[in-house]
Parts: structure tokens; sequence; C-alpha cells
């Protein structure tokens, strides 16, 4: 499927599923400055889940969700890696420190694909690669 505006699907918006939503919305709102925009209880396949969606910023760009099944506890292991691209690599790592993450891979540079890359467990072992331009 193809958006004849720009010849390929954009993508619209990254839902990451979660354990303690009132956790993980302080979290990412410490770490990347997102503003909670709402919360709404739904279904998926007859399964309720609960939701925290940001603003996008800018407006009109993808949106950040995070999203509890209300009936099991959150899986195990890696199922989604979250990618931000930061202007100060260093800076990020330390927020998130701060903000409750462990740290996996410190900060290494790759000019050879002219990136410095780290990799940070969120409070609830989600994994973030984080990545500066070079």
């Amino acid at each position: 499927m193809s958006d004849s505006r720009t010849n390929g699907l954009p993508l619209g918006f990254t839902k990451l599923v979660v354990e303690d939503l009132d956790k993980m919305s302080s979290f990412y709102q410490a770490l990347c400055g997102l503003t909670e925009e709402g919360r709404a209880e739904a279904t998926i396949g007859n399964r309720p889940i609960c939701e925290v969606y940001f603003k996008s910023d800018p407006p009109g760009t993808g949106t950040f969700t995070l999203t509890k099944f209300c009936d099991a506890r959150k899986p195990a292991g890696y199922s989604v890696i979250l990618g931000f691209i930061a202007s100060d690599i260093n800076q990020f790592v330390e927020t998130a420190i701060a903000a409750g993450a462990a740290m996996i891979d410190p900060v290494q540079s790759q000019p050879e694909h002219g990136v410095k890359v780290a990799f940070v467990d969120d409070p609830e072992g989600n994994l973030i690669e984080v990545v500066e331009l070079l």
C-alpha cells in the first residue's frame, strides 16, 4: 500500500506496550519532553486496553502512545526498539539514566556510519537506541 504523495506509506504512530502507564508516561515526558495529550480505554481483539498518548511535535508528525493490556502482564523481552535522534547524545543518555533508565551500551562513535550510538533500557526493560549524527 502506498501514499500517492510520497510514493510510500509514512509511519503514523508508535505504540509501546508497557506495564505501568503512569510510571512510563513520567519517564518519557522527562526523557523526551513529551506532553501528554490524553488517555483512552478501548479493546483490541476483545482485550481491554488503556492508553496514554502524547502530542505530536511538530503537529502532524508521527505520534507516540503507551499501551497497557489490562487483562495480562507485559511480556518479557524486546519486542520493539525505540529510536531517537538527539543533537547531544551524552545529554540524552544522562537524562535517561537520571529518569530511571539502565545503561546497556554506552556512547560509541561509529564514523563509518556517520553516527554516535548508545543503548539504554527504559524502567520496564524496553530497549532505546539513541543516535547523534556526526
